[in-house]
């Protein structure tokens, strides 16, 4: 069994794009620890974490020996006019393809300030579709690959919303563990299901009945990630070794990034990032051991 590609991402030690999420953890310690880890890489993170030039970011990453993995994009693609989804696009792709950058991860929200959604009508699914091919060619001329992502809180999240999204467009995804399961969509039977479409790979387990008040509506994704939703893999729901089993029997070779989101809302955000820390080893604990399971096991 080949090795795996394990990278980090910014948001689990806090950074992240949503408005109003918390305060932001300093670039250089999130780099430094993502190295003292051993992670081979690392996702962009939210605007302004990490440097906008091209050569600074390249370096920056390059002096803690990591991979520039890709990039987060909240894109609306489902209205007739997507000239600013395309443009925001064009300029994330224009960063990943002058500093190294490999994937263009895509969520599509109802608008750039992440308002509550509603339901697709089908003019809108055939909208979001022909959009998401579009980025997904446009990707493709950078040498950059596309994924979709189901994310809490965007027009791609229950399960229905799901397998909507999957019959409508050809484009590839990336499988979220933890926001599969909390839309109500079994990681593993998906991943069973849609390997061929799988391109890139989130980790992160999800603390089951904090997902159920989540889904009820009576925790906002905010407030539960605050109260402990995202787990360290293992600890949770997500069934996140029976989803690694079926991607490495369908051969897939892309990068699994350990995201297990967090908010910093403390008055000591050290405190969080120590436990950052923390629970990502235990992460990284958690995959090496579910390999060689299934290396035992084969």
């Amino acid at each position: 069994m080949r090795a795996r590609h394990v990278a980090g991402a910014p948001i689990s030690w806090g950074a992240c794009e949503v408005p109003g999420w918390g305060e932001m953890p300093d670039p250089q310690t999130v780099l430094a620890e993502m190295e003292q880890l051993g992670l081979q890489g690392t996702e962009l993170g939210p605007p302004g974490f990490l440097p906008h030039d091209a050569d600074e970011l390249a370096a920056t990453l390059s002096a803690h020996h990591l991979q520039f993995v890709g990039s987060f994009a909240p894109l609306v693609l489902h209205e007739r006019d997507a000239r600013v989804a395309r443009q925001m696009a064009s300029e994330t792709l224009a960063l990943l393809a002058r500093a190294g950058g490999q994937m263009l991860v895509v969520a599509v929200v109802a608008d750039l300030d992440w308002s509550a959604p509603g339901e697709l009508s089908d003019e809108e699914w055939r909208h979001l579709a022909e959009h998401a091919a579009e980025i997904e060619a446009l990707a493709a001329e950078q040498g950059i690959t596309f994924a979709l992502h189901p994310h809490v809180g965007t027009l791609i999240e229950t399960e229905a919303q799901v397998q909507r999204a999957l019959a409508e467009t050809t484009v590839g995804w990336c499988l979220d563990t933890g926001h599969l399961v909390i839309g109500g969509t079994d990681p593993a039977q998906f991943a069973r299901a849609h390997a061929d479409r799988v391109t890139h790979v989130h980790l992160k387990d999800v603390d089951g009945d904090l997902a159920a008040e989540l889904r009820a509506g009576r925790l906002s994704l905010l407030q539960a990630t605050q109260r402990g939703l995202f787990l360290p893999l293992g600890r949770g729901v997500a069934r996140v070794a029976a989803t690694l089993e079926a991607l490495d029997g369908h051969g897939y070779d892309g990068w699994f990034v350990l995201e297990q989101d967090r908010a910093i809302t403390a008055d000591e955000p050290g405190g969080d990032q120590a436990q950052a820390m923390l629970d990502t080893t235990e992460s990284i604990a958690f995959l090496n051991a579910a390999q060689k399971a299934e290396e035992i096991n084969r």
